[in-house]
């Protein structure tokens, strides 16, 4: 999937103000697909994220055999084949941008009687699947990847899988899923444990669609043999998306913004908890409940941020909000330091290169260290900082233009599509001043 150049200039808006919705939750939406495609009956999913990487993931199950209609924007009906109704494809399977789609597919695909194979763009393609490959492969499955353990994927068919106790070496919610979505197809118990707790999307959404799984904060256990039905999905706002207009609305002066039924996994809010330490005045509202997952309202109004250092137990639950949380650090009063961040290091980009190079290009004060950084606020001035591409930093340099003394042009903005298409417009609206370049 190849898209085409888009560089962005960002300056000095007005106060961020009003109410947004941002679009459908990225991780949820996956899952979604994933399982409805697998499960018998009809599904209807409500609020699904019409990004690139999730369009990818439900592309790759139309190619597998499953109807799929969107009868309306952000709406799919999926008309599930069962547990074992998938059908062999006749061509590669392209991921796309999505790490996510990958590294869950793997796990799926490994459990079929016939062979598969994923692909991705350049970007993805460059991304780690060893960590992935390495349980699937003690369950049993057949898996070969390009050198390095790099994509693309090939899955062969294996006569069973088995049931295996794994200990991840590093939190990885998508490393959990993989190998909890091939314990599906296993024979006998599969049961995942982590070193922090992850997002635990995974384990919500096969109970909602009737599996019987156990888990509580860094575990999950879950056997073979039962069956998934249909159900009714309903994708709560996306949490990282609402993350840039948290961090913005904090940072300039006079915002007050309200953020509309925002999906609260406690697994993914880490961010709102280092914001909260840095002063950030942002109020929870209409708690309520959404397809299985908790969401609130979010009221935001400007606050004086103060540097901290992040406290290492909330870093996987903020793994990537950490592009948006480097902007606040870079205009907070004092110091902020981060560390146990290195999975940010096997991002979409090098976050922690990427993101502290392009906001010392606007001047900012940033020393990295392997698995983070130390961030001396101060003030940024205009100038050209690079994204390499990776959407979520694109985004998070939009908001240090809104605080820049001068223009700063964003380069290689596209991929902002895979996760939330219609960016640009939607911040533009609430105040942001961003165009095209």
């Amino acid at each position: 999937m190849s898209v085409a150049r888009l560089d962005w200039i960002a300056g000095a808006g007005r106060p961020l103000a009003g109410e947004l919705e941002v679009p459908g939750d990225k991780s949820v939406s996956h899952r979604a697909i994933m399982l409805s495609a697998i499960a018998e009956g009809v599904s209807e999913i409500h609020g699904f994220l019409e990004g690139e990487d999730t369009r990818a993931t439900a592309a790759i199950f139309r190619q597998l055999g499953v109807r799929i209609d969107a009868p309306s924007p952000s709406r799919r009906t999926v008309h599930g084949v069962g547990l074992y109704g998938l059908l062999a494809p006749e061509s590669d399977l392209d991921c796309g941008n999505a790490g996510t789609g990958m590294r869950l597919l793997a796990g799926l695909l490994a459990g079929q009687d016939f062979a598969s194979t994923l692909v991705g763009d350049a970007s993805l393609s460059r991304r780690p699947m060893a960590r992935v490959i390495e349980p699937l492969r003690r369950m049993g499955a057949s898996i070969e990847s390009a050198p390095g353990g790099l994509p693309p994927l090939r899955i062969y068919f294996s006569n069973e899988l088995q049931g295996i106790d794994f200990e991840l070496p590093v939190a990885s919610a998508q490393v959990k899923s993989a190998v909890l979505l091939a314990g599906l197809y296993a024979r006998g118990e599969t049961r995942v444990r982590e070193p922090h707790p992850t997002r635990d999307y995974t384990e919500r959404m096969l109970a909602a669609f009737g599996w019987p799984i156990r888990f509580s904060p860094g575990e999950a256990v879950l056997s073979g043999g039962h069956r998934l039905r249909a159900t009714e999905v309903h994708v709560p706002a996306d949490f990282s998306s609402a993350a840039f207009f948290l961090v913005a609305a904090s940072l300039v002066p006079g915002s007050d913004l309200l953020l509309r039924r925002v999906g609260m996994n406690p697994r993914r809010t880490g961010l709102l908890a280092a914001l909260r330490l840095m002063g950030a005045d942002i109020t929870e509202l209409n708690p309520g409940e959404q397809g299985g997952e908790p969401v609130a309202d979010l009221q935001v109004r400007h606050a004086r941020l103060r540097g901290i250092e992040v406290p290492e137990a909330l870093v996987p639950d903020m793994i990537d909000e950490f592009p948006a949380l480097f902007v606040a650090a870079a205009l907070a009063e004092g110091r902020t330091v981060v560390r146990g961040a290195a999975e940010l290091r096997v991002k979409e980009s090098d976050r922690i290169a990427v993101t502290s190079a392009g906001l010392r290009a606007l001047g900012a004060d940033i020393v990295e260290a392997p698995d983070g950084a130390v961030i001396t606020g101060g003030r940024l001035h205009g100038g050209e900082a690079d994204s390499h591409g990776d959407h979520r930093v694109a985004m998070s340099l939009a908001i240090a233009g809104q605080l820049a003394a001068g223009e700063v042009r964003i380069l290689d903005c596209a991929n902002v599509a895979t996760s939330f298409p219609g960016f640009d417009a939607l911040a533009r609206s609430a105040g942001f001043g961003l165009r095209d370049a």
